[in-house]
């Protein structure tokens, strides 16, 4: 067993390469043991195990800097480097990060989560060790999805101009979450080609074929060559044009080519750029058939691939299954996503009407103002993407959407605590940063069915306006949902004692807690808010000036979000002297675990709220 070798950092050194090649087929059989135990992003490691053994046999990682950009592919690096027993509690609360962590280790030497950015990041350290005049090497491993990213060319254009000594490893394994589109896709599979070749190219194709006899033959046995030649020589082309030493392309799992190649990079001058193709989910049956698939998983079977338990229906298979009904509707709908089309449940709409759907690849900038692009054209676009890439295109947000009061409809997947992704995945944020946006309208449904009533409106409205859902599927609600109207809230359960008002997925919770207060004869009110802008000051100040208590609420950060815009609406209108508690998570960024053991850590949990609601206001 060569994994039982693999104590500490740079044991690896110690191995020969068929050492190495046992390794490897030990360290996939891990991956596996483990993730298909506590979930995590499976593919994209099984591909890059061999690359990962061959950089850490090469480079010196007390030293070095590596720096994995998304970083959802470092679980073969903590094997490597001393965390092989803490691997097992990948993803688990108070266990490793899925994601590298500066905090868990000096050899992750940089915190990465969101994609495109280590090449910025790499230039940075390369930069400073010139400034210090220190030696070490600094190598960026980015895939070819991230590469469609603006900031990964920004950054190349950057370090292109420089002759500063850099080391980017293209991963190319033509997929990011969902399969790789765009022009940058395009030319890594040698799909672009010139005006003028193309011109020359089908004139010469029409006079070959003229020759009596071999004609066809020889136009087919020059195009086969032509692609073998065009294979090596494009993307060589582009790098080498914008500064880089272009090496490459090579076999990703064969370790003793990678090594050669990762050893003379070592020794080069100024930024190269190595080109790697691996195959996503190599090793396993069921990855590499459907590596999108495979790509972020939760407990499955190993033998047959299957997922432990079943998927029922969730808030992104609701929001795009109904988008398809107002499509058929509605002609102007169209749905734009940034390389998610699975995850945020646009597959069967990108099906139903691929023409009117829009995977603009890693590039949520892009998406947005492309999206601008569409509704000031008179379409209306559905934009798809997680909480947590919004906040990647706030400007375009701000600059063209909502000062233009563009009829873009932000759909905000993924909210609030997603669990085990941790900092860099949770859905913290989107409330306080959409508020504070003029001319923007933010809305949040408790269940499925207001999250229809919500799209339905959205359809009609005129303005930037949010749909916000979290991840999973919905909790029941047995009480009727009226239709929405502008800035009106719901009262969903009337009361005199305590006023409960609350928003989105947190409306369940707000129930929860009045069923267990209402045990102890206290009545309360329950507000769904509906809309945090514009919020509807009216009902909750005539419910508050009843009850003379109230609590809030809410799946986000305690600041900017419903608990902030409560409180101006109580300093506004003099009723700071009401009691009042007020419930979200800390101004700090939550760690990964599940949602359950999260929720009692920062006491958001049902049981933890009441407690505290009895302590604060009807201790005897």
């Amino acid at each position: 067993m060569q994994l039982e070798k693999i104590k500490k950092i740079n044991d690896i050194k110690k191995l020969s390469i068929s050492e190495k090649k046992e390794l490897s087929s030990e360290i996939r059989e891990y991956l596996l043991e483990v993730v298909s135990k506590n979930g995590g992003h499976l593919a994209s490691n099984l591909g890059v195990v061999e690359l990962t053994i061959a950089l850490e046999s090469v480079f010196d990682v007390k030293k070095d800097k590596i720096i994995w950009d998304v970083g959802h592919q470092c679980y073969v690096h903590k094997i490597l480097t001393g965390r092989k027993e803490d691997f097992k509690t990948l993803r688990q609360f108070g266990g490793l990060s899925g994601f590298p962590k500066v905090s868990e280790s000096f050899v992750d030497t940089f915190n990465t989560g969101h994609s495109s950015t280590s090449i910025s990041a790499a230039m940075g350290y390369a930069m400073a060790r010139d400034l210090e005049k220190k030696n070490y090497h600094v190598i960026a491993v980015i895939g070819d999805g991230a590469l469609t990213g603006g900031m990964a060319l920004e950054a190349l254009n950057h370090a292109g101009s420089t002759d500063t000594n850099l080391i980017v490893i293209l991963n190319d394994n033509e997929m990011s979450i969902s399969k790789n589109i765009g022009g940058m896709n395009k030319l890594l599979t040698n799909l672009r080609i010139r005006k003028n070749y193309t011109k020359s190219n089908k004139v010469g194709k029409n006079i070959v074929r003229h020759i009596p006899l071999v004609g066809n033959y020889l136009v087919h046995a020059v195009v086969r060559m032509k692609n073998s030649i065009k294979q090596m020589i494009l993307p060589a082309m582009y790098f080498e044009e914008i500064g880089f030493r272009y090496l490459g392309p090579v076999d990703g799992h064969n370790i003793s080519d990678l090594e050669d190649l990762l050893s003379k990079a070592k020794d080069l001058e100024g930024p190269t750029l190595i080109h790697v193709l691996t195959k996503k989910g190599k090793g396993y049956k069921f990855a590499e058939e459907n590596p999108d698939q495979f790509h972020g998983v939760s407990q499955f079977d190993l033998e047959t691939g299957k997922a432990v338990k079943f998927k029922s229906m969730d808030y992104s298979k609701a929001f795009g299954d109904y988008l398809v009904t107002l499509a058929q509707k509605n002609k102007k709908i169209v749905a734009v996503t940034a390389a998610m089309k699975d995850g945020v449940g646009l597959t069967r709409f990108s099906e139903k009407y691929p023409n009117r759907f829009f995977d603009v690849g890693i590039a949520e900038q892009h998406a947005l103002t492309f999206a601008a692009g569409l509704a000031s054209a008179g379409m209306i676009p559905f934009v798809s993407i997680y909480s947590s890439f919004y906040q990647r295109a706030y400007d375009q947000i701000i600059h063209d959407i909502c000062l233009q009061k563009l009829h873009v409809i932000m759909c905000v997947d993924r909210a609030g605590i997603v669990g085990n992704d941790g900092a860099t995945h949770q859905g913290m944020f989107d409330l306080s940063f959409f508020r504070l946006i003029p001319n923007i309208t933010i809305m949040a449904p408790r269940d499925f069915e207001e999250l229809r009533l919500m799209m339905d409106f959205a359809v009609h409205y005129q303005g930037p306006i949010v749909i916000r859902y979290p991840r999973g599927g919905e909790n029941i609600i047995d009480s009727k949902c009226p239709s929405v109207r502008l800035g009106h809230a719901n009262v969903i359960q009337e009361g005199k004692d305590l006023s409960i008002i609350t928003i989105g997925n947190s409306v369940y919770k707000g129930i929860c807690v009045s069923e267990k207060l209402r045990e102890n004869d206290i009545s309360c009110e329950i507000i769904n808010a509906r809309f945090l802008k514009p919020l509807d000051d009216k009902t909750i100040i005539k419910s508050i000036s009843k009850t003379k208590k109230f609590i809030v609420i809410e799946d986000g950060t305690i600041m900017g979000g419903l608990c902030s815009a409560v409180k101006e609406l109580m300093l506004q209108n003099h009723l700071c002297k009401v009691e009042s508690l007020f419930y979200a998570y800390p101004d700090h960024f939550i760690e990964h675990g599940s949602v359950s053991k999260l929720e009692k850590k920062y006491k958001m949990d049902v049981d933890s709220i009441y407690k505290d609601i009895m302590k604060n206001f009807y201790a005897k």
